[in-house]
């Protein structure tokens, strides 16, 4: 009964191992994306990047209308009346006599002359606000590629788990007829046979469950490059660990004064005191000169009609407007306030984050290192075992403990290579530049 048992196991695990390896091969095959293209594809689909070059489009309008108020106005205005054939002329109070009908038309142009600093403020809070934008697009791109990398990096290690998995059923596999062998000649229980196959079949539910958890990072990384179905990953062959292109000093320095968040916030505090100085420009008096040039006729022709022109300089000075002069003001200091305390917190927070994201890189170094160790003391400790077992001078808990030991430690050092890889992704993203 064991045996039959047995012998339609293989045969189910031999029809799985046909069957399903070429079905997944076939599919990944036609949705299966290198690292680069994941980033590339990642960068064009991102909400978040279309918005931060949203935000850079109307910045850069902004600056347009900046410049514009340094540039004359200019108006063209027409009209047409009906009238009765004896009126008051408006310029002369005299009843004149003519007819029903007058054209005017009229061009007129205007120049502030003097702001009191206005338009200069203003120029410099809409450069602010492009350079805020832009540092903005920038921080939002390496976070696009840090998420990217991330997710690529979940599909590429559950793909190995997947094969962890794998290889920890076939050697439950070979347990279990290792025991129903000795079995059958008298050197084992029917506890040790029990005991193999219950490690097979939580071998199998492992395998489940990585399989379960491979096609769910697939998804994932399918929404993140923009696809409506499962997106796999080719097999990541990078070297780990590698060096960095920038000493920890040298990190540091950039992360205080360089990092995508720090020069954001930087901008927005240049933008802030800026918005603080249009505000106090309402307190200097402005000029502006003025000019116009009109047309009057009482015929729809060009012929015989009245022309002239006009030529001011005004001033205008608001002495009191319901103290709105003095809470612009108020709320423009408040708003540099808190962006320098802003930026001064961007500053402390990318330094702590930099120590954060070295130390998982650090760490992950190591436990690379130890993984892999860890990885080649239990495949010779299973070695061991399996031998032992088949001499008889071990238990089959013995083999499965060792077994249990092997893929722990094989899943351990797949996690550390990516657990590297994802910490690497988020200083690349902290700092603004590839290392």
């Amino acid at each position: 009964m064991l045996k039959r048992t047995s012998m339609a196991c293989m045969v189910l695990l031999a029809a799985w191992h046909a069957w399903a390896p070429a079905s997944a091969r076939a599919q990944i095959a036609a949705d299966t994306l290198t690292l680069e293209q994941v980033v590339e594809r990642a960068l064009k689909v991102s909400p978040e990047i279309v918005q931060a070059e949203s935000s850079i489009a109307n910045a850069q309008s902004s600056e347009r209308v900046a410049l514009g108020n340094y540039l004359p106005s200019l108006s063209l205005s027409s009209s047409y009346g009906l009238a009765s054939a004896e009126r008051i002329d408006p310029e002369t109070n005299a009843i004149v006599s003519g007819s029903n009908d007058s054209y005017r038309a009229g061009l007129n142009a205007g120049v502030d002359v003097f702001t009191g600093g206005r338009r200069g403020a203003e120029m410099r809070r809409a450069n602010a606000v492009t350079d805020a934008a832009e540092a903005t697009l920038v921080e939002r791109r390496f976070a696009a590629m840090a998420s990217a990398k991330r997710a690529y990096f979940d599909v590429a290690k559950a793909n190995e788990l997947v094969a962890v998995a794998e290889a920890r059923l076939n050697r439950a596999l070979e347990g279990e007829k290792a025991a129903e062998r000795r079995l059958q000649v008298g050197t084992a229980t029917r506890s040790d046979v029990l005991r193999s196959r219950l490690e097979a079949t939580n071998a199998r539910n492992a395998l489940a469950t990585a399989q379960s958890q491979y096609r769910t990072a697939a998804f994932a990384l399918g929404r993140v490059v923009g696809a409506e179905g499962p997106v796999y990953a080719r097999p990541y062959t990078e070297k780990t660990p590698r060096p960095l292109a920038a000493s920890d000093e040298e990190l540091a320095r950039l992360a205080v004064e360089q990092a995508p968040m720090v020069t954001s916030a930087n901008a927005t505090l240049e933008s802030a005191h800026a918005a603080s100085s249009v505000a106090r420009a309402q307190y200097l008096p402005s000029l502006r000169l003025t000019g116009g040039y009109n047309w009057f006729n009482q015929d729809p022709t060009f012929n015989d009609g009245r022309l002239s022109w006009n030529m001011g300089l005004g001033i205008s000075y608001p002495l009191f407007n319901g103290f709105s002069r003095e809470d612009q003001i108020s709320r423009a200091e408040s708003t540099a306030r808190n962006a320098t305390a802003t930026y001064a917190d961007a500053r402390r927070r990318a330094r702590a984050e930099l120590e954060r994201v070295l130390s998982a890189l650090r760490l992950a170094e190591e436990q690379i290192d130890l993984s892999r160790q860890a990885v080649e003391v239990a495949r010779e400790d299973l070695r061991v075992q399996d031998e032992r077992y088949k001499l008889g001078m071990s238990t089959i808990l013995d083999r499965i403990t060792s077994q249990v030991n092997l893929m722990d430690a094989e899943r351990a050092e797949v996690a550390a290579r990516y657990d590297y890889e994802i910490a690497r992704a988020e200083l690349e993203a902290l700092i603004g530049r590839s290392l």
